[in-house]
């Protein structure tokens, strides 16, 4: 099984471009920044990070395009996919992408830190995710406390 499950802060705005052909699909790349947790940096005062990057095709490409800003913290879901190519110079680089099946917003409305973070709105489905800093989601609006499978 090929799946993987990331959430991180964009590091750029997505690059989007359009295929040729009858039927043009978007294909959007972007990277995310994703903390190792745990891990501490020589002087021992910041996290690392790695710098994972992500190619969204179709749909997926287009709320990308419309909705992802630097500095927002996502959450994807994917498959890991690696390739290689000989450069101009005639060495041979590998390259490792995850493939975007599913992305969604991992702050709330209000909770982006990126430049120009608020104001977004998915139009596929409601952001789930008015995730906190504990890594729990808030509960919507609307939802009451019976119908949750905890107490």
């Amino acid at each position: 099984m090929n799946k993987v499950i990331l959430m991180g802060r964009l590091t750029r705005d997505p690059e989007v471009r359009y295929s040729q052909g009858e039927r043009a699909m978007a294909v959007a790349r972007y990277s995310l920044a994703v903390d190792r947790r745990g891990r501490r940096n020589q002087d021992g005062n910041e996290q690392t990070a790695d710098f994972i990057n992500c190619v969204a095709f179709d749909r997926a490409g287009e709320f990308a395009e419309k909705y992802f800003r630097q500095g927002m913290r996502v959450l994807i879901s994917g498959r890991i996919q690696t390739g290689s190519y000989t450069n101009k110079d005639g060495i041979k680089v590998y390259t490792t992408d995850i493939v975007v099946e599913d992305q969604e917003f991992a702050d709330s409305k209000g909770g982006a830190s990126g430049e120009g973070g608020g104001g977004y709105q998915p139009v596929s489905r409601p952001a789930p995710s008015s995730a906190i800093g504990d890594g729990f989601m808030n509960i919507p609006d609307g939802v009451e406390d019976e119908g949750l499978p905890f107490n």
